[in-house]
């Protein structure tokens, strides 16, 4: 393997409610991603500070329907689980689609 191939590992992870999932994470093998249980809170304070700053440009533009979609791929970090915005299938990491209507003119 290669440095810059990266290959993944499950590592224990806890939710905030206390339940433990087993996630698995991406590994570059530059550090040993341990087996210690994770936390999941940084992971979810991430998704929570995408979505805000993706929603907040949204709202101004008041589209009836909006879609957002990325990757997301989970990493250790310093000993700590860590989200990473990846590439998804299509040619960007975000795809985002909003939908208007228009009102039909009324005729006098």
């Amino acid at each position: 393997m290669t440095f810059a191939e990266s290959r993944s590992d499950m590592v224990p992870v806890q939710l905030p409610n206390g339940a433990v999932v087993k996630v698995e994470v991406s590994s570059t093998g530059r550090e040993d991603v341990g087996f210690d249980v994770k936390q999941f809170q940084p992971v979810a304070d991430a998704i929570e500070g995408v979505v805000q700053m993706i929603a907040t440009p949204i709202q101004k533009v008041r589209p009836k329907k909006a879609t957002v979609k990325f990757g997301m791929e989970l990493a250790i970090e310093a000993g700590q689980l860590t989200a990473v915005i990846v590439k998804g299938s299509g040619k960007a990491n975000l795809e985002i689609t909003l939908e208007w209507e228009t009102q039909p003119e009324v005729e006098p």
